[in-house]
């Protein structure tokens, strides 16, 4: 590209083009607002494309960087950076693909302030790309916050009923958090006298003393984010109240950020004090496993059944994070794609019968195959890739998560990855209940007159998903590709702290 402008930055504020001309256009408009947030994320999506078109990807160190002074404040110095490795070029790639597929879902689904929705929409998209390319601790942390604020307000205006409850609850968890972890970054950069990530990388030893108080300061506010067990109650309301868009987002992207905290910063800064608490993050994960897969049985709102999904799913993401093994780091980072996938599409489907029927029990459905053949076929690929069936997505994240797991040396033991090989069972336990009472059984009048057949935006919403599962599940190897170099220097840096912890 001919201007002089970084392809990173581009990626990044390229939605802004969409906010400014959407600003300009009546609220009457509907359509053409929603064609503008529309064909802004998609810009976004084409320049996603363009940097993995660059990336190298046998490279481990981050490609395509920007890096500016930004400004100093009292002695120490913040910029504007930017930068690309292996894992945030997946997440940017998630992001991107995420965003148009989720303003398309809204074409019908959000008929009020459309103007104000679309615009924070893709407020919400900077936030979520500036998170995973920013190379300075205070940047991160600015984008990290920013995020927060066009959620809330997707919960708290175009949410269900309890939708005040539920965006003032997150609020509550993730400022929470994030607080601790500011602290925990103004003490990093005082003692180092920089916030720029490649300083602070470089000087771990100044704050070598405190790695333990930094590593759980961060720990909390992304654990809270992705989130673990026990900090994972404000996630159901929130998916419960979210407008599907805004479900969809939370599931595959937002959750996502405090997984890729953990990899970016707990294990890159705080090696050491990783290495001691990995037992205890590994034993909180199985248990999320387990008990996100328990209570997801017990539900009979479909959303509420896809959010506690998400607490068992992300759980193997985490488990795969703490093995320190560079199977289990790459499989974590696929499963973070992978959930972002097929939750989504769940997500989607749920929103997608609810437009049609008007709620969400399981038990005023039955018979949707019937009524909905091909909707039926592409729920039914989404639920079995959610499963982990071997063939597609879900299978090859959650596989080499455990084969990563059971060969971990710092974790020492089998049972962690036995105990969460029970969680793909229970997945497929509750999951098949799911299609069970809502696709199959009896068909009412009632429930055939309104299972109108899926309409041709919707096929265009489901199948570049679909397609993704299949790629992912069949050909997986163009993805770890990208994953593994970052993933192997990262798996070095522990292997090193775990000889001097031991």
């Amino acid at each position: 590209m001919s201007i002089g402008i970084n392809p990173l930055t581009w990626v990044t504020f390229s939605p802004v083009i969409g906010i400014l001309i959407i600003l300009f256009l009546r609220k009457e408009q509907h359509r053409a607002i929603r064609w503008t947030a529309l064909l802004a994320s998609l810009v976004t999506l084409a320049l996603s494309i363009w940097v993995l078109i660059q990336f190298e990807p046998a490279q481990a160190a981050t490609q395509l960087g920007e890096d500016q002074a930004w400004f100093s404040m009292l002695g120490l110095n913040i910029h504007y950076a930017l930068g690309v490795d292996g894992l945030a070029l997946m997440m940017i790639l998630l992001t991107s693909s995420l965003v148009p597929i989720a303003l398309l879902s809204t074409w019908t689904a959000v008929k009020t302030q459309v103007k104000a929705f679309m615009a924070v929409f893709l407020l919400l998209e900077i936030g979520m790309n500036g998170v995973f390319l920013a190379q300075d601790l205070i940047l991160f942390y600015l984008f990290w916050e920013f995020t927060l604020i066009p959620m809330i307000f997707l919960i708290g205006i175009w949410g269900g009923e309890k939708r005040r409850y539920a965006a003032v609850k997150f609020f509550i968890f993730t400022m929470a958090g994030s607080l601790m972890m500011l602290l925990a970054i103004l003490y990093i950069g005082g003692k180092v006298g920089s916030f720029a990530l490649a300083d602070v990388m470089a000087a771990r030893a100044l704050f070598q003393d405190a790695q333990v108080w930094l590593f759980l300061a961060f720990a909390l506010a992304f654990a809270i984010k992705v989130p673990m067990f026990p900090l994972h109650t404000w996630l159901p309301d929130a998916h419960v109240e979210a407008p599907t868009a805004g479900s969809v987002i939370l599931a595959g992207v937002l959750l996502k950020m405090g997984a890729y905290g953990l990899i970016r910063f707990n294990l890159g800064l705080f090696p050491e004090a990783s290495v001691q608490f990995a037992p205890w993050m590994a034993g909180l994960a199985v248990v999320g496993i387990l008990y996100g897969a328990a209570v997801a049985f017990a539900q009979k709102d479909m959303k509420k059944l896809v959010a506690y999904s998400s607490v068992s799913h992300l759980g193997f993401v985490v488990l795969g994070i703490f093995s320190f093994t560079e199977q289990g780091l790459s499989g974590a980072v696929l499963q973070m794609v992978n959930h972002g996938i097929s939750t989504g599409a769940l997500f989607l489907v749920v929103g997608m019968l609810y437009e049609r029927m008007h709620t969400r029990k399981m038990s005023d459905f039955g018979g949707v195959w019937k009524a909905m053949p091909l909707f039926g076929t592409l729920s039914l690929i989404s639920i079995l890739s959610s499963m982990g069936l071997p063939g597609l997505n879900g299978f090859v994240g959650e596989f080499t998560i455990l084969l990563g797991t059971f060969g971990s040396t710092v974790l020492n033991t089998p049972w962690f990855a036995i105990l969460a090989a029970l969680g793909v069972i229970l997945a497929a336990v509750y999951l098949l209940k799911l299609f069970e009472k809502v696709y199959l059984g009896p068909l009412s009048a009632e429930n055939l007159k309104a299972l109108t057949p899926i309409t041709t935006r919707e096929v265009v919403i489901l199948v570049p998903l679909i397609l993704l599962m299949f790629w992912i599940g069949l050909a997986p190897q163009f993805f770890l590709n990208l994953i593994s170099p970052s993933m192997n220097q990262v798996t070095m840096l522990l292997q090193q702290a775990a000889v001097a912890v031991h």
